[in-house]
Formats: C-alpha cells, structure tokens, sequence
C-alpha cells in the first residue's frame, strides 16, 4: 500500500461536506452521510489486513523532514479503530436518515465533517495535530448537539460547548507545554523520555487530563449523562461511538508511546479506573429516563476499558480494545433503540412506557441482549470482554489484581440490579392498552392509552438491532475476532515499531 494514500481518510470526508453544502438535494446528502464512513470503514479494514504484512505505515505530509512533518500512522490499532467509528457512524447516519433529522439544515456535511476530524484524530502522529483534528470534530458537534433548537438542547449545548472550550484550552496548554520541553510534539521523537523527565511528564499528564475530560472519566465525568441524553437518540449514538472512544484512543496510543510499560501515576489511575466502574455503574439505578441510564453505563464502560493501562501489557491492551469494540457497538444498539421507543411512543421515561415486552418483542428482545452485553452475559460480546479484562488484570500484582477484579465484579452487579429495574419498569407490567384513568397504576402510562395497533415499527428499529446483532456475533464468533483486538493490542504496546516507521 501507499502510504500516500493515508491522508485521504481525512481529504476524502472534508470534500464530500463541502460538496454537500454546494449541492443540496435529498438523496445525494442521505447517499453521502451513510456511504462515507461505510467506504471508510472498507477502506479502514483493508488497512487492516495489509498491517499483516507491514505493522506500521507511515506518510509525512509534503515530504518534509521526519520529525518535523505531519505525520499520518497506521498500525493494526489505529486501523480497527477506524473501522469501529466508521460502522458506528454509519448506523448512527441511518437512523437520522430514518428519523428524517437529515432534513435539518446541514446536518449531512456537519456529519461528515465529523467523520473527517475522527479520521485524522486516529491517523495523526502529532499532538498538536491531535489537538487540531479534535477540534474539527467538536466544531460540526456543537450544532448537531441543538440541531433542532428546542430550548432544553440549546441551553445543554451551553453546557457542552463550555466544557469542551475549556477542555481544549487546556489540551493546547498541554501541547505547548510539551513543545516548551521536549523542543517537538511528534510522539514517534517523544517515544520514552517522559518517564524520566518529569517536567515532560508533567505536561503529557496535562493532556491526558484534558482527554480525560472528553472521555468521561470519574471525577470530570458528570457533563457526559447532563449534555448527552439531552440531544436526539441518533446524534447521541454518534457520540458516544466517536467522541468518547477517539479520547480513549489518543490516552492509549499516548501513553504507550511516551511512557512505555513505565507510568508513574498508576496509583492514582487505578484508583480513577475503579471509581469510574462503580460509580458508572450505581449511578445508573439514580436515574428515570432510558437514555441516561445509558448514559452512565457509557461511563463505567469507559472505567472498564481503562483497566488495560493499569495494567498496561499487550494482552491487556487487546482485551481494551476488544471491551471498547463491544462498548461502541453494545451502547450504540441500545441507543438507537431507545430512540426508536422514544420516536414510537413520544417518551423515554420510565414511569410513560409499560408492557413492551408484550407490545413489541423483537425489540424488547433486542433490547434485553443489550443489557445483557452490557452486564457482561452470554450470548454477546460484553462476556468475553470483560472475562478478558479480568485475565489481563490477574497478571498484575496480586493486590492490584483483586482490587481491578472485585470493582468489575461490583460493577456488574450494581449494572445488572440497575437494568433490572429499568427493565421491569420499561418492558414488564401492563400492556399500554390496557390503562384507564380509574386504574391506580395510570400515572406510570401516557395520559391517553394506546391503541393496539401502535407499535415500533421494526425500519425504524433496523440500525439499533443490527448493532445488537453484530455484538452477538462478536460472542459467537470470538474465536475470529479476540485475535483481531490481540494483535492490535501488539501493535499498540509496540512503540519502537511506530517510531521507527515515522522517522525513516
């Protein structure tokens, strides 16, 4: 392959969105926000297998000096991840499709200017870049956030755009910090010394700080469940698969590179990775509504992903990426079948919905295979990635060892009494149909009871069923995919590779 070719992940999307805001007609925006990240996914998985023959590829943009460039990297991990977002997005962009929201004003090319700052976000092997291409993901974030500019998303999107202005700020202090010490930001020239330097750790610590904070890491946390929910079910799922695991890509690739199998701070990371399970987790039975239930499982998810840095291993790096791969896939079906509940019967609210198990049960029966991936039951992916986690986590010391093992444990425990109520409250009890406003359990249903006939239509639960679908064939097929996350987990834990293949 050419590594030439690298930089059109991020060229390929920036021109599709400029030729939508030209070009305005219905099928050539629905055609190009789904096609773009499907072709890109394609593309990414041939990527992926070429990194069979050749680890790392590597292009400096321009043909300037290595070190001095901007550099576009693939390995095996930065590949999958591609791969991942672009089926993520794809999904997420056919429900839009679904839901009609392609119709509000530039919605497609924001899309898919999204799709070009993930692209280079994953492919850059520069921190000021990172900082550059994340941006160019927020940017087209802030108004798919309020899209339809009812009051409640405008004044959330306050919320957001205040939380991430801030947070860049601060990464691009950190960026600068690094430059002021180590004279580059490239990560193949920084491969190592921050670990000795503590003036350079310093400032990779403020960056990662400030991509903790995208990620949704406890105690910078609680804007993730206040902002997100508030927005539409599908730009929600598009998120949550884009937003959050871009920032756990960068902290991994990040610290891999920089610090090597030496983190100094590990203490306090185990101590931030259990707090994050748990209170993720205990968090979820707080709350009302089906989509901040979500929410907070998205971050004890982020908790258990983080697992692999504690450790820090190869195998525990693929058995991260194989737990993020299920979190994208798992959390993005769940959402986009709330919002086809939520389209159908006008709420997400526990005590509006009642019986849906009865009403529609090959949603609900999807639906139920979501929590139990989200738990971590057989038939779906979130088994193997957590009994993969907890391998990894054994071959730490022994009191590390039990501490990340319990906090799993707890947490899926905690997790499943949660989903166990929303699922009582949501999918057992009455039929709609059935509630008159004599019957004492009326205030659980909508104010006028439902006819029959009205059920979620299965099109529009298509997109989230799908996803279920792929994260029961994770399950069954782990024996083909498992290896997948282990060698990119090689491929991350490598940074000698990466270097090289950068600076040659």
């Amino acid at each position: 392959m050419n590594p030439a070719l690298l930089p059109l992940f991020v060229a390929v999307p920036l021109l599709v969105s400029g030729l939508l805001v030209v070009v305005r007609h219905r099928l050539v925006d629905r055609v190009a926000m789904v096609g773009t990240p499907l072709v890109s996914a394609v593309a990414a998985g041939a990527l992926f297998v070429h990194h069979a023959a050749e680890p790392v590829v590597a292009h400096n943009v321009g043909a300037f000096v290595p070190g001095v460039a901007i550099p576009f990297v693939s390995d095996a991990a930065s590949a999958l991840m591609l791969v991942l977002t672009g089926l993520m997005a794809a999904a997420a962009a056919w429900y839009l499709t679904l839901t009609g929201e392609d119709r509000y004003r530039f919605v497609p090319p924001l899309v898919v200017m999204l799709i070009a700052g993930v692209n280079g976000a994953l492919l850059t092997g520069d921190l000021f870049n990172l900082f550059v291409f994340v941006e160019v993901m927020l940017l087209p974030s802030y108004v798919l956030l309020a899209v339809t500019g009812t009051w409640r998303r405008l004044g959330v999107g306050r919320v957001y755009i205040l939380v991430n202005l801030l947070t860049s700020t601060f990464l691009l202090l950190g960026v600068g910090f690094v430059y002021a010490v180590a004279g580059t930001v490239n990560l193949a020239v920084l491969q190592g010394p921050a670990a000795q330097d503590p003036r350079l750790g310093l400032a990779i610590g403020m960056v990662l700080l400030a991509l903790a904070v995208k990620a949704g890491v406890f105690p910078v946390h609680g804007w993730l469940p206040s902002a997100y929910p508030a927005t539409s079910a599908g730009i929600m799922a598009l998120f949550s698969g884009l937003h959050t695991k871009v920032a756990l890509y960068a902290i991994f690739r990040i610290v891999a590179t920089t610090y090597g199998e030496v983190v100094p701070w590990v203490g306090v990371l185990l101590a931030v990775v259990i707090a994050t399970m748990l209170v993720g987790a205990v968090s979820t039975a707080g709350v009302g509504r089906l989509r901040s239930a979500i929410a907070f499982q998205m971050v004890s998810g982020i908790g258990h992903i983080l697992i692999a840095l504690v450790v820090f291993s190869a195998a525990s790096l693929g058995a991260g990426l194989f737990y993020l791969a299920h979190h994208v896939i798992t959390v993005g079906g769940l959402l986009l079948l709330t919002g086809a509940i939520e389209q159908t019967y006008g709420s997400g609210r526990y005590d509006r919905l009642s019986g849906l198990m009865r009403r529609d049960r090959v949603v609900a029966v999807g639906f139920a295979l979501g929590l139990f991936s989200l738990v971590g039951l057989p038939p779906t992916s979130g088994l193997w990635g957590k009994v993969g986690l907890m391998r990894a986590a054994a071959e730490a010391d022994a009191g590390v060892a039990a501490a990340l093992i319990g906090a799993v444990i707890l947490a899926s425990i905690a997790s499943l009494m949660a989903l166990t109520r929303l699922w009582r409250e949501v999918f057992w009890g009455a039929p709609m149909d059935s509630y008159s406003p004599d019957d004492p359990e009326f205030g659980r249903a909508p104010r006028t009871a439902l006819p029959d006939g009205v059920r979620v239509p299965l099109g529009l639960a298509a997109p989230g069923l799908a996803l279920i679908a792929v994260s029961v064939a994770l399950f069954v097929f782990a024996g083909v995919f498992y290896p997948v996350a282990a060698d990119a987990g090689v491929a991350l834990a490598d940074a000698t590779a990466y270097a090289e293949a950068v600076l040659r």
